[in-house]
């Protein structure tokens, strides 16, 4: 059973950290399996029938069960399928951590398909399926396949989420590191929500990708 695998596999003082990491899941629903130790075991589990029972078997209990259904559907080859899997899954999603490593290789090839799905989850009321989507449109859609009009997707998100509005941040950050001339004016024009603005200008901030002329700058907009 792949509950009692994952028990064979526990780290009480990992379990401890993370749950520090994690304030709104309960520390009794961590059992402590480190990322590297999840990630042989999606791999070992493949496309076996117990794997296929398990992502079936919503809800899970525990954080590191979710962590898991994660990792077994960013493997999932074709698109439709997996698609199919996130919109299953992601209800249950509620952390950042679950939600953040859900990552399928699947769409680096189907980004013309990606796209059509991407509004549909940004524009949902349920935390993590919108954190999901902004991450999506940050991961896929910032370098070769840019276009400024998909700044306008996380920017009309007004949300009162912490973690959405990270999410938000962490995007706008990353986009003025990757496509600065395009990203500027949402900061010029003060088109962000204030917490958000701050927010970006701070991890904008903090990255290596960014100038020391484009900080000094940044940093007199506020």
């Amino acid at each position: 059973m792949i509950q009692d695998e994952l028990f064979a596999l526990q780290d009480t003082e990992y379990a401890a950290f993370q749950s520090k990491l994690m304030p709104n899941v309960p520390r009794e629903l961590i059992i402590g399996v480190r990322v590297p130790q999840l990630r042989k075991f999606a791999k070992k589990l493949g496309k076996s029938k117990e794997a296929q029972e398990f992502l079936l078997a919503l809800p899970h209990a525990y954080y590191d069960e979710n962590m898991l259904h994660s990792l077994l559907v960013s493997e999932i080859k074709d698109f439709d399928d997996c698609i199919s899997a996130i919109d299953a899954f992601l209800p249950y999603v509620d952390n950042w951590a679950v939600c953040d490593i859900l990552s399928p290789q699947v769409f680096k090839k189907n980004r013309t398909q990606l796209l059509t799905e991407i509004p549909r989850w940004t524009s949902s009321s349920h935390v993590y399926t919108c954190r999901f989507g902004i991450e999506m449109l940050m991961t896929h859609f910032l370098d070769e396949d840019f276009d400024s009009k998909y700044l306008e997707i996380p920017a009309q998100i007004h949300s009162d989420e912490y973690y959405v509005n990270m999410m938000i941040a962490w995007f706008f950050a990353t986009a003025l590191a990757k496509q600065w001339d395009s990203t500027l004016p949402y900061l010029e024009t003060k088109k962000l929500d204030t917490w958000v603005f701050n927010k970006t200008i701070q991890k904008a901030c903090e990255s290596y990708r960014i100038t020391k002329e484009q900080k000094i700058y940044l940093r007199s907009l506020k």
